[in-house]
């Protein structure tokens, strides 16, 4: 199986900046889609941006020009790279891979989470 870990949430001031890390461990090769997820208080998880192995990337709306997701295969880790950071932007961060299985369907996995705090 995949385990993901998240690092790198804080707390940090609004226009401020943090790069989080996912470290991708176990039965890594099969993974075809890495991303990340948020989650606020009171509110829906909601998707933040998408890496695949290749490289191409997508993000929400909200995220765009602010925050950038990259990856580095060798390590098996994905970042985020969140700069000018607003309150909303507090939330629970999640790491998710796309694992494809020999003779099954593709499953997902999640990290536990990194809690980001932006104050005003």
């Amino acid at each position: 199986q995949v385990q993901l870990v998240e690092s790198g949430g804080g707390l940090v001031q609004a226009g401020g900046s943090l790069r989080l890390s996912c470290a991708a461990s176990g039965s890594i090769v099969g993974i075809n889609i890495m991303g990340w997820y948020r989650q606020a208080p009171g509110k829906q998880r909601e998707l933040v941006a998408t890496i695949t192995r290749a490289g191409s990337t997508t993000y929400a709306d909200s995220m765009k020009g602010r925050f950038t997701i990259s990856r580095d295969n060798g390590k098996n880790t994905i970042y985020l790279q969140m700069n000018s950071l607003k309150s909303e932007d507090t939330a629970v961060y999640y790491c998710s891979a796309l694992i494809s299985k020999p003779l099954s369907t593709p499953e997902s996995s999640w990290g536990q989470g990194t809690q980001v705090t932006v104050s005003s």
